[in-house]
């Protein structure tokens, strides 16, 4: 168990951190400014291994999407214990930014991305509600289902 609130609250709702949030190019898992932490995106993967591959196409399960946003979202968690040191830092989620690897005219997208919204709610009430953009793109890294980024803001 930890110490910190919200990762008592992610084990409460049976979910963890990965261990590792990989990087598939030469960039940070995110990087401080004042007190924004500026996240780069972070596919469906775990441990490593790309688990939702795209394009969705019609007819595709939601549950099954959002679950793919969810797992974004761990790994944002991971990097935002990575760089800012502890999950307790976060002020508040301030924006966040979903691609979903679909065909054009796909219009669940946004559906897709509340996923990754809903785990920030949860774990950070009114302070984990953000701002958001949610696009469907031709394709992902690793042939991902979803992407998802954030801006966060941090406690002194």
């Amino acid at each position: 168990m930890t110490d910190c609130p919200i990762e008592t609250k992610l084990h409460e709702i049976g979910l963890a951190l990965p261990t590792t949030a990989p990087a598939r190019a030469l960039f940070l898992p995110g990087k401080i400014s004042g007190n924004m932490l500026y996240l780069s995106g972070q596919i469906c993967e775990w441990e490593g291994e790309p688990l939702y591959f795209g394009p969705v196409s019609w007819g595709f399960d939601i549950a099954e999407g959002q679950a793919a946003a969810r797992m974004c979202a761990l790994n944002l968690l991971w990097s935002i214990k990575e760089v800012a040191g502890s999950l307790s830092r976060v002020s508040q989620i301030v924006r966040v930014g979903g691609f979903v690897a679909a065909p054009a005219g796909y219009g669940d997208g946004p559906f897709i991305v509340n996923g990754a919204s809903q785990l920030f709610i949860d774990l950070w009430g009114d302070a984990g509600q953000h701002a958001r953009t949610a696009v469907n793109v031709a394709s992902l890294p690793a042939n991902a289902l979803v992407e998802v980024e954030a801006i966060v803001e941090l406690k002194d």
